[in-house]
């Protein structure tokens, strides 16, 4: 970036007052955009690393008002430092007095050492980081602040909008308020820590187990040591109640005009859709082709991972808001999506990604026995039943979450051989890491950079696999290295099972019927990203079918930007984009998290996570593998988050 006047960004100082414009020295930390809104310049930013300074018409005085303004709005939802309580206070009235010609050049230095105590003092990021920018500002526009305690340059107002964020809470696809839970957690206050999850998350006992938890990935803390278990404390405080036996009261909170609105499908997209909509208090039916809740979650989703009582525990409460889901019903044989179209205000499209992917290789359409989709056989063995029971030796082709899947529930339906195949090595698995761990600890048989060629069958039954050595190319569209054939290197798995999971794809059939549904080459229907709403504009879309496979907390997260968007437009309102959507897109560009940052002066102490059935146990049986915490370990836990919120205030 060479468009900067001024900045002390991440402590690289960039001084460019005063120097043309081929001369000016660029910003190598910052990817800072232009436009904060379509039409509204950035001209400024202030926040957790310092300023950035893009024009000279930003006053560096109002521009600190504004940010501490807003860091004190969050800092007195804490109440649990002294310096805190009183510090922002008063230098946020120094800024009024400044801007009202009120101040004295001690009011600057008294500023500048409640600063430091803050910082010294405080136990949060909010202390820690928050007066960062006004240290610069001191140091670096003294002129300016004295100027304006004189009289002299007096402060000239702006426009600005403020952030709060956090590292996890950025990360998370819908926004939960991660340390605020995790706080109420340490207070031992686990009903109100529930309550919080809820704003956002009506299902907090599934995605606390299956959640891919791309918040930890983003937790300060293991900068330091290890991650906090976000995951794991989001579990606890659902299974807490759970087992207190306490009934969630889920305030309705009615707009204006309520609406009758159509859900496809009860997964994880269609639940949380159809939570948030009965909140606002419109009338929901959801159609699901299976006869039970929770679609891909469900059906997808091993016992091991996922008990069904947890999932249909959670779905029922849902339905006590008066969500009515009708099991069974599947768009094009039942009914169809233009029939709902006419008799709904609204439709929400919430379906996953039900079907595999073909592999392309010889005999995979040959219907030999012994060979079986991913998701079929995940399907089969959710139903209590061992679709190929008479094999004995498996091989499971993938590296995604459902082709691990696969392998351990071959593991439980007593095959004896068992391997899993991989294209690339370990590094470029998709799976999630945890998942991963957990086979090879229950010892199956990993074989990386190897492709399937071809089925070998006998009298119509599976008896091997052939199969090819590969090395990595060059990187691929994905970004990973490109799997290349080692000629001459073929090889045959002797086998009589195999299960392909490389990938899933979406069933648009639904759209038969309905025009102008615009849809992409890889089976997902178009929308746009924030409103979720489609070239129809009373059909909204989320979750895989908009995504293609994805995460389940990811679908959650469309389902209640689609609610947000279907209340509107019952109520006749524009489906404009808030300002949360451009913060969205600014912290995409503007990190809100340094895996290079260094955390000074904490304790490094050991993470608590749940514990697990013993590998040897767990591997002949369905019975959940993962352990909740106990309620004393979920408040230990929870102390060791550091509560890193952090406040972003820009000038346009």
């Amino acid at each position: 970036m060479t468009d900067i006047i001024f900045s002390s960004w991440g402590g690289e100082i960039i001084e460019n007052r005063g120097n043309e414009t081929q001369n000016q020295a660029s910003v190598k930390n910052l990817d800072l955009p232009e436009y904060f809104k379509q039409d509204e310049k950035i001209k400024a930013l202030m926040g957790w690393k310092g300023i950035v300074l893009r024009s000279p018409e930003v006053d560096i005085i109002d521009l600190c008002r504004a940010y501490f303004k807003e860091v004190l709005a969050h800092s007195e939802t804490c109440d649990k430092c002294n310096y805190c309580k009183t510090g922002w206070v008063e230098m946020l009235e120094v800024f009024e007095d400044i801007a009202n010609g009120e101040a004295t050049e001690e009011d600057l230095e008294f500023m500048q050492s409640a600063a430091e105590a803050i910082v010294s003092n405080a136990k949060c990021s909010i202390g820690k980081a928050g007066p960062r920018p006004l240290f610069d500002a001191l140091k670096y526009f003294a002129d300016d602040f004295s100027k304006a305690v004189s009289g002299e340059k007096p402060v000239k107002k702006g426009t600005y909008y403020s952030k709060l964020t956090a590292p996890c809470l950025d990360a998370c696809p819908i926004h939960l308020d991660i340390p605020k839970y995790i706080e109420l957690i340490k207070d031992a206050k686990f009903a109100e820590s529930l309550t919080v999850i809820r704003e956002r998350l009506p299902i907090a006992g599934i995605v606390g187990r299956v959640c891919f938890r791309p918040c930890e990935k983003h937790c300060r803390r293991g900068n330091l040591d290890e991650p906090i278990s976000i995951k794991a404390l989001k579990r606890f405080v659902a299974d807490h109640e759970r087992s207190e036996q306490k009934e969630p009261a889920y305030e309705i909170t009615s707009s204006q005009n309520s609406g009758k609105v159509a859900i496809v499908g009860a997964g994880p997209a269609g639940i949380t859709c159809a939570y948030h909509l009965a909140r606002n208090g419109h009338q929901v039916t959801i159609y699901e082709s299976l006869n039970e809740p929770g679609g891909m979650s469900a059906v997808g989703i091993p016992d091991y991972r996922l008990p069904r009582n947890i999932l249909q525990g959670e779905v029922a409460q849902i339905q006590k808001m008066g969500v009515v889901i009708n099991y069974g019903q599947t768009i094009g044989n039942d009914l169809t999506l233009a029939g709902l179209e006419n008799e709904f205000d609204a439709v929400f499209i919430g379906m996953g990604a039900q079907h595999s992917t073909q592999m392309g290789i010889e005999g995979e359409n040959d219907e030999y026995q012994g060979f079986i989709p991913g998701l079929t056989y995940l399907r089969e063995v959710n139903a209590g039943r061992d679709p190929y029971p008479q094999g004995k030796k498996a091989v499971v082709i993938g590296g995604g979450n459902v082709a691990i899947d696969c392998v351990r529930c071959c593991l439980r339906t007593d095959q004896e051989d068992i391997h899993l195949v991989y294209r690339r090595t370990r590094n470029e698995m998709p799976a999630d890491e945890a998942e991963i761990h957990d086979a090879e600890e229950e010892q199956v048989q990993f074989h990386f950079l190897t492709a399937p060629v071809r089925i070998l069958a006998e009298d119509g039954k599976v008896v091997g696999l052939e199969c090819i050595k590969m090395e990595l190319g060059e990187a691929d569209a994905s970004g990973r290295p490109r799997p290349v054939p080692v000629e001459g290197s073929e090889f045959v798995f002797e086998c009589d099972t195999i299960v392909s999971a490389i990938g899933q794809q979406v069933d648009l059939s639904l759209l038969e019927g309905v025009d102008d549904v615009q849809t992409t080459k890889w089976n997902t229907i178009v929308v746009d990203e924030y409103t979720k709403q489609s070239s129809r504009p009373k059909i909204f879309v989320a979750g895989d079918c908009e995504t293609g496979p994805d995460a389940l907390i990811t679908a959650c997260a469309g389902g209640r930007r689609a609610a947000r968007s279907i209340d509107r437009l019952i109520n006749t309102q524009p489906l404009d984009y808030d300002d949360n959507h451009y913060f969205d897109k600014l912290f995409e560009t503007v990190k809100v998290y340094d895996p290079d940052e260094e955390i000074l002066k904490v304790e490094s102490k050991q993470r608590f996570q749940p514990s697990m059935l013993p590998a040897d146990k767990r591997k002949s049986t369905f019975d959940e593998v993962e352990q909740g915490l106990s309620a004393q370990e979920a408040v230990a836990e929870a102390e060791r988050c550091l509560r890193c919120y952090q406040v972003a205030t820009i000038a346009v």
